[in-house]
């Protein structure tokens, strides 16, 4: 097995040859791989209702020479932020109640919150209305949250554009980033592989930076802005209700620091709105 491969590269090619006991480990570990992270192997063998004497053998199978550096391998997998190292097998069977889940995401407003002063938020918003050109950029599930915020200040900031788009490279829009801009990166987990070369354009190009990332993120040294979002959940999905608060907190900011302009700009597009019968 090279020893390139993830942990659960390598739990996925071994799987279709695997006898039956050693092919229900494989299963469990694939649906919560976490839990080998976490445990030793007498209690993994009990939680996938098998034999330590076959946890040693998968784990040979796999390619470690032990089960502590399989533990390792996967503990350092957990750590690019796979929602599956996550979940844990005793809550799968488990339904999460509504109050538990609005719970957790007022938790995480009042966690993100309570690290990012006003004064954060009212300068950003100042740097964007002042910007020559507003660059937005999400992949994955930051893509959503780039497209709104994007939308959402069009209505006030006329250089503003969500990139790349489709049939487009970055290359083709990092190339005229200027020291007059702001590039607002969303970069939640999990973050793609060009993650640090955008950062390194951004840094190279002279532009400012604000950056969103989960809790998970170290400090960029970097950006003008970071703004960490808690994302943690009862369930197997991360709860992004902290990161959209965000997006509104920094979208009604700008509206009211753009004052009289922002607003003639709103009317200006109602009054087109109406002509051209789109709404």
């Amino acid at each position: 097995m090279p020893k390139d491969r993830s942990f659960l590269s390598r739990v996925r090619q071994v799987l279709p040859d695997l006898h039956p006991a050693e092919k229900r480990l494989a299963e469990f570990l694939c649906d919560f791989p976490g839990e080998l992270a976490s445990y030793s192997a007498q209690e993994l063998a009990a939680l996938a209702q098998v034999s330590k004497a076959t946890v040693s053998r998968f784990v040979q199978r796999l390619g470690y020479e032990s089960y502590e550096e399989a533990r390792r391998h996967a503990r350092e997998e957990k750590q690019t932020g796979s929602r599956l190292f996550l979940t844990a097998a005793a809550d799968a069977s488990e339904i999460q109640s509504v109050k538990a889940q609005v719970a957790q995401g007022i938790a995480n407003l009042e966690a993100t919150f309570v690290s990012i002063p006003d004064q954060r938020i009212q300068s950003a918003a100042e740097a964007l209305l002042s910007a020559r050109k507003v660059w937005v950029i999400g992949f994955r599930a930051s893509h959503p949250f780039a497209a709104y915020l994007q939308w959402q200040l069009t209505q006030v900031i006329e250089g503003i554009v969500a990139i790349p788009g489709a049939g487009q490279t970055l290359g083709e829009h990092l190339v005229s980033l200027g020291k007059e801009d702001i590039v607002i990166f969303f970069a939640l987990r999990r973050r793609v592989a060009q993650a640090d070369g955008i950062i390194g354009a951004v840094q190279r190009s002279g532009a400012r930076f604000l950056y969103v990332t989960d809790e998970g993120a170290a400090i960029e040294t970097s950006a003008d802005w970071h703004f960490r979002c808690q994302t943690l959940a009862p369930g197997p999905l991360f709860n992004h209700t902290a990161v959209m608060a965000l997006c509104h907190v920094l979208i009604t900011r700008c509206l009211e620091i753009a004052g009289a302009v922002g607003r003639r700009r709103l009317r200006a597009i109602e009054a087109l709105n109406e002509t051209l019968d789109e709404l």
